[in-house]
């Protein structure tokens, strides 16, 4: 995984850098989306992979595929990807992406899972608070996992706050177990 995102990281950057010189983050943001699922679907991935295909089948048939999805700049990226055998890595490259516009735009997004269904004026709390503590602006979207038997756990990218009951119930017996 490591190395799909280290061959992902210039093309995401690439595209981002003039995505943003043109103002057109979220256009971009919308093709790289399209053109990712599309790229997941097992019988293009397997075209993708084939080397029956040449550079310029694999990219023509990426455009059509993805239709009024690409414009022109969009095409000529997927051309390009093709050309230097990387569209199956257009996965990575939107993930990177988007990374990339949410550090800019100053926004995360976070995950909340919770023993319960969560109130709307809880979600919103919780939102207003973790906004401060990040920073960013926040991005909620919560899930119900009723193994947590009470309490939350935060994903925020990388950072994970466990507050369920479960993970303190984990806690205590490691510290009881040392």
């Amino acid at each position: 995984m490591a190395e799909l995102s280290t061959l992902a990281r210039p093309y995401a950057r690439a595209a981002f850098e003039y995505a943003h010189g043109k103002g057109e983050l979220t256009g971009w943001s919308g093709a790289l989306t399209t053109a990712a699922a599309v790229s997941r679907d097992t019988r293009v991935a397997t075209m993708l992979a084939s080397p029956a295909h040449t550079a310029e089948q694999q990219a023509a048939a990426m455009v059509e595929l993805c239709g009024d999805a690409l414009a022109a700049e969009h095409q000529n990226f997927i051309k390009v990807l093709a050309t230097n055998k990387r569209l199956p890595l257009l996965p990575e490259i939107c993930e990177l992406f988007e990374q990339l516009k949410a550090e800019q735009e100053r926004s995360v997004d976070v995950t909340v899972v919770s023993a319960y269904e969560m109130e709307d004026a809880a979600e919103q709390n919780l939102a207003q608070v973790l906004s401060k503590k990040l920073e960013r602006e926040v991005k909620v979207e919560t899930q119900v996992d009723a193994s947590l038997l009470g309490g939350v756990v935060i994903r925020a990218g990388d950072l994970v706050i466990d507050g369920s009951v479960r993970g303190r119930l984990n806690k205590l017996s490691e510290a009881m177990n040392s």
